[in-house]
């Protein structure tokens, strides 16, 4: 197969115009998402690299698709700003279009919301090899269909991203972090609707299954001076011996978790999105299934990590009603698993796009 690294946008278009099969990949930070069918030609995004406007006052930047967002990361911080959607793998190198394409955010999803809440305006070329630009490089802009949240979690089967739009956020001064263990899985989650129904402004909420427990991580984020009551309001509300994080050490729990660091080297990683009331349902199935899970996004999210190939989640996965897509691990066809709602739509808009089937199947 051949690999082709376009510098340009119309460079770009002249590859996909001329070829029957696509394929589009980063660098590569999600292997699940990133291994092409056969006979296609390969494009990489990494020499599409750079930012091209960035406007501290107005809180926006944009950016070609393959830039790492690392660097987007260095230069918003410069100015005391931050991508709020979290994005994971950023320490092994994800681009902003593989982000988007992937559709993945971090645990401060929680309070921020995803990807879709922060992309405005995109350029890509679809599956004729035209440039389409939909959205807008301004917070508020009305420019007909929402294509930018289409391309989030589209997995390159719409189009190749080439340049992306974001909203930033001023970064917090301070974070603290809270962990409490609670004996079992009911308590857990029911610490976890107590926290839910309360005005607690918290930033990120994620859980571990621990031998039949559940480990609870609190985030919060504001001033310094004002995190010790809310703290210690925290402690009263999870009872018990609750442990408190803050300054570098918290940073790198975050960290950690983001990148995946819990995820042993060469196992699978499957991203579940449920609801936290499918959670005992999951556990009942899982617990004695070789397996390690964290549930991120207040349970909206579960990181599912396994040592056995995809295809052994797929039955469990639909069995249970929900679908996974696989982050890491190899994959024979596509990266989606178990049951997946919406394709009649997917269908008509992935045939507007690329009418000739150039990229992979929805």
């Amino acid at each position: 197969m051949t690999t082709y690294r376009p510098t340009t946008p119309a460079e770009l278009q002249e590859i996909v115009r001329a070829h029957p099969r696509v394929f589009v990949r980063g660098r590569g930070t999600k292997p699940g998402l990133a291994s092409p069918p056969a006979g296609a030609a390969i494009v990489e995004t990494t020499e599409l690299a750079g930012v091209l406007e960035y406007e501290p006052q107005e809180f926006t930047f944009t950016a070609l698709a393959g830039t790492p967002v690392a660097d987007v990361q260095r230069m918003l911080a410069e100015h005391g700003q931050y991508l709020p959607c979290d994005p994971p793998l950023v320490r092994a190198g994800a681009t902003l279009g593989g982000t988007v394409a992937a559709g993945l955010s971090g645990p401060l999803r929680y309070r921020y919301g995803g990807l879709r809440d922060f992309i405005l305006g995109v350029r890509f070329v679809d599956g004729e090899g035209r440039l389409v630009r939909g959205g807008g490089k301004v917070v508020k802009n009305a420019a007909g269909f929402d294509l930018p949240k289409l391309m989030v979690g589209s997995a390159g089967r719409l189009g190749i991203l080439v340049e992306v739009t974001f909203k930033v956020f001023p970064r917090p001064p301070a974070h603290a972090t809270c962990r409490a263990r609670f004996d079992t899985l009911e308590a857990g989650l029911r610490a976890l609707f107590d926290l839910w129904v309360r005005p607690l402004d918290l930033e990120a909420v994620d859980m571990e299954p621990d031998g039949g427990g559940l480990t609870l991580w609190v985030r919060i984020a504001g001033i310094e001076r004002a995190l010790a009551p809310r703290i210690e309001r925290l402690r009263s509300l999870l009872g018990g011996e609750v442990e408190v994080w803050q300054g570098a050490e918290e940073e790198r729990l975050w960290e950690e978790a983001r990148e995946f660091a819990w995820v042993p080297e060469g196992w699978t990683l499957v991203k579940v999105p449920l609801t936290p009331k499918r959670i005992p349902a999951l556990e009942e199935r899982l617990e004695s299934a070789e397996t390690r899970r964290r549930y991120s996004v207040g349970g909206n999210v579960l990181w599912l990590a396994t040592p056995h190939t995809p295809d052994r989640l797929e039955p469990l996965l639909h069995e249970v009603g929900v679908a996974g897509l696989v982050v890491r691990g190899k994959v024979a066809g596509s990266p989606f698993l178990g049951r997946r709602t919406g394709m009649a739509f997917a269908r008509r808009v992935k045939n507007a796009l690329d009418p000739q089937a150039r990229f992979p199947e929805v």
